[in-house]
């Protein structure tokens, strides 16, 4: 992965950033030469800008240039962040699980001890349906990129529902979730450019793939032991409260 420098960000920050990871393909596992860095993370907005009549900005969004690779950091207000968690949002918990930290508080190693208080079963709804659109983005353009995107997200879902752990990494995923063969190739293949084409597999094949790995899934779903209904509430609504006004 490049080089991640957030100073550039966080000199203009104006309200306090509680953690930034590196999400999209870098989380991933299979990152092109040229892919940008995609950052992720949580920042907290004064008390002042919630309490007034006017609508405050929760998410906030910058993009820069780094030594020529493309910076994107997109944040959400820490209350914003933690109602996204309870609404069973597998993509913010894969940014707050994310390993590449790139900057990180007590507030956020916090987040991370309540997080699996809202995992559920009905995680494995959020992965089926991210799968459909990527699949459906995959049919239209042919390329790699909505293809690992696909398979990603399924064998994510699959791992969550067997194990009750968010993993992202599709690598991590291929050696401990029974995938196609042909995808650490898939994964060689997009390294070389983040909108290369898919080649050399025959349609109806991957079509079973993806059909297969969705039976998988919810064969999970069915089989986990993962609750129906997200805890830990009051421990996550105390430490937005508790977090906010302490600054």
């Amino acid at each position: 992965m490049p080089t991640t420098d957030l100073a550039p960000a966080l000199a203009e920050e104006t309200d306090p950033l509680l953690f930034a990871t590196v999400s999209g393909a870098h989380l991933y596992g299979f990152p092109s030469t040229d892919s940008d860095v995609d950052l992720r993370g949580a920042h907290l907005l004064p008390v002042a800008e919630l309490i007034g009549l006017h609508e405050p900005d929760e998410t906030r969004s910058r993009m820069w240039d780094s030594d020529g690779v493309e910076m994107d950091l997109v944040s959400h207000d820490l209350r914003k962040f933690v109602r996204m968690m309870m609404r069973r949002n597998g993509y913010v918990l894969e940014q707050l699980h994310s390993p590449l930290i790139v900057h990180s508080t007590e507030a956020h190693r916090e987040l991370l001890s309540l997080a699996p208080g809202v995992l559920t079963g009905h995680h494995a709804h959020h992965y089926r349906g991210f799968a459909a659109t990527q699949w459906r983005l995959f049919e239209k353009t042919g390329e790699l990129k909505p293809l690992l995107y696909t398979f990603r997200a399924l064998l994510t879902g699959v791992h969550l529902m067997r194990s009750g752990e968010v993993q992202a990494h599709l690598p991590t995923l291929i050696a401990e979730v029974s995938a196609p063969g042909y995808l650490p190739e898939l994964i060689e293949a997009k390294a070389e450019a983040e909108h290369g084409a898919a080649t050399g597999l025959a349609p109806a094949r991957l079509q079973s793939d993806v059909d297969a790995l969705r039976e998988v899934l919810a064969d999970a779903r069915d089989r986990t032991r993962l609750p129906d209904s997200p805890a830990g509430y009051d421990a996550l609504h105390d430490l937005v409260v508790r977090t906010r006004l302490e600054r």
